[in-house]
């Protein structure tokens, strides 16, 4: 199998989002510790309740909706912008992850998500003898 740079694990993107711009490609931060996958969302306003996550052996899916508030009859609006949403975001990781470690938290409008790396074992170098 072939290696692939860090980088492009992530290139692999599917974002599908409707009616609430708010939620339309929020900005997505993943980074790679020395221990651990870090993938931080900044999707504000959300109910950590209604986010849903998926770590996979090669991808993480995060699904979230946005719900209206109910509109009341009696209230004169000269615009109404808040509005239903739903958003959902999968990229590739690599497949040396211990997925069932992950652990999330939501603070301040931020998803933060932290995959933990399965150790390799150290690499041997070997010294090439020249033989007369």
């Amino acid at each position: 199998m072939a290696l692939i740079p860090f980088k492009q694990l992530f290139e692999n993107e599917w974002i599908e989002s409707l009616e609430d711009s708010s939620l339309k490609a929020p900005k997505m931060d993943i980074y790679e510790t020395e221990k651990e996958i870090v993938a931080e969302i900044e999707i504000p306003g959300i109910d950590p309740k209604d986010i849903d996550i998926e770590v996979g052996d090669s991808s993480l899916k995060i699904e979230t909706k946005k719900e209206t508030k109910k509109e009341e009859k009696n209230k004169g609006y000269f615009r109404k912008e808040i509005s239903t949403g739903y958003y959902r975001r999968i990229v590739s990781l690599p497949e040396s992850i211990k997925k069932e470690k992950a652990v999330a938290d939501y603070e301040n409008g931020i998803l933060k998500i932290k995959i933990p790396k399965i150790k390799e074992g150290k690499k041997l170098k070997i010294k090439v003898q020249e033989k007369i």
